[in-house]
Formats: structure tokens, sequence, C-alpha cells
């Protein structure tokens, strides 16, 4: 069994067919999903599917591009509480369209690595054109996961230090992703979770498509030839280090 560890099951390009999304994930074997949010307009219908589905989990978190939304306004003690919710994500920094607004970012960031510190909850990283402030700020007891993993070895080294997991997506299989796939083959393998990010970055042969569940499996493929493992020994390291990473997950 493989777990997307990240798919964002309320776009959508998801939610519009969800029963057809989750079959196609369990004929691959893809048996259990955590969907974050990242507009805060989202988390209810990521409880809502969260609720619907028993193999579907949620981390409730504020990406930075809604910088300006009040984290204590939408991670409640309520929400945070909630049975299915796993974890606090997906939350960063991201400079990649200019730092304009950087200390509105760092602020929403901070407060909501306070609020996983107060609750014990794992956090999902976003971070892009951000690596020196994020690795600045994630310092203390907080732990968790630098999702869709493309930065490289240098924060990587600090990260694992620190206690994270490092997640691969479809990026892995890109042509032209030569250095990702080495900092993968760095990062010890008890360290790897996978996800697809969907519906954004389908891997290898699904390039231009909407990215759903079943095709992490592709990038596992990859991932497995990167550290010499087979796909079922790969599948069970990825399945229990998530289950490490995220402890409020239920087991199949």
């Amino acid at each position: 069994m493989l777990i997307d560890t990240h798919c964002h099951l309320t776009d959508a390009a998801m939610c519009d067919n969800l029963d057809g999304v989750l079959r196609r994930a369990a004929d691959a074997d893809v048996g259990q999903i955590i969907c974050p949010t990242d507009d805060p307009a989202d988390i209810p219908a990521a409880l809502r599917t969260a609720e619907k589905y028993d193999n579907v989990f949620a981390t409730i978190g504020i990406h930075p591009e809604h910088a300006d939304a009040d984290a204590t306004e939408y991670l409640t003690d309520a929400v945070l509480n909630h049975p299915k919710v796993v974890g606090i994500g997906e939350i960063g920094l991201d400079y990649h369209y200019g730092a304009d607004n950087r200390h509105a970012q760092i602020e929403l960031f901070r407060a909501q690595l306070e609020t996983a510190r107060k609750h014990g909850l794992p956090v999902a990283i976003h971070t892009r054109d951000a690596e020196q402030d994020t690795a600045e700020i994630l310092h203390g007891d907080v732990r968790g996961v630098m999702h869709c993993y493309t930065s490289g070895w240098d924060l990587a080294k600090k990260m694992l230090d620190r206690g994270f997991f490092f997640s691969a997506s479809g990026i892995l299989t890109f042509k032209n992703s030569d250095a990702v796939r080495e900092t993968f083959s760095k990062i010890p393998i008890d360290r790897i979770v996978i996800e697809t990010d969907g519906p954004y970055c389908a891997p290898v042969p699904h390039r231009g498509t909407s990215c759903e569940p079943f095709m992490v499996a592709d990038t596992a493929r990859v991932l497995a030839g990167i550290k010499g493992v087979g796909m079922p020994e790969l599948a069970h390291i990825l399945t229990e280090n998530t289950y490490r990473l995220y402890p409020r997950m239920r087991r199949l």
C-alpha cells in the first residue's frame, strides 16, 4: 500500500468526481490520502471530505499566498481537535513572485507554528525561494515534513538535523529534475514520504494532465530506483514513515 501524503482533494479538479478519484487510487493500491488546505475557505470542505471517507485524513493550514489571514480565526481548537485532522499544513513561505509581503508571510507562518506546538501537531512546510528565512524560523520543538521538496541538499541537511521528513512529488520524475533526484539519493530512506500534490505536478508519464492520487505510484517507481529497493519494500517503508510523521493517522 502507498499513502498519498498531500493531495488537494478540495480542488475543483478533484471534488467534482471525488468517488472516481478515490476508486482509481484504490485500484493503484493507494490506500490512504491526506488532504491539506491552503485557502482558509477550503477548511470546511476538507473536514467534510475526511468525515465522509474512512481512508482520507486532513492537515489544516493557511498557505503564504493568504498572508493577510488571521490564523486564530481558522485554526481553532475545535478544528484541530477533529479526529481526522493529523497535522497543520500547508504553511510556510513563498517569495517566488516577490517578497513585498514578506513580513505578513512570516507573521502568519510563526502564528501557525505556535499553534502546532500548542496542539503537538506536525507541520507540512511549503518553501519556495525562501529557504534562508524558512531555515531560520523552523527552530525549536516543532517537527513535520518538507512538502514537495525541491530545495537543495544544504537545506535538507539542516532540516534532517531538526527531525524533519521530506516528501517526494511527481517533480522527481521530470526530465530536468536531476538535482532533485540527487538530493533524494542522499536523504535517508527512513525520512522520506511521498505525495502527488494533486491536481498539480503530475509525474511522467502523465505530464499535462490533472494529477490524481493513483499517480503517486509512478513517482514511487522512480524513487525505488533512486534508493535501490524494490517497490514492495519501498511501499512498506514509506507507509511506516508516514505513520511516524503523522501519529494521529489510523492504520489500515
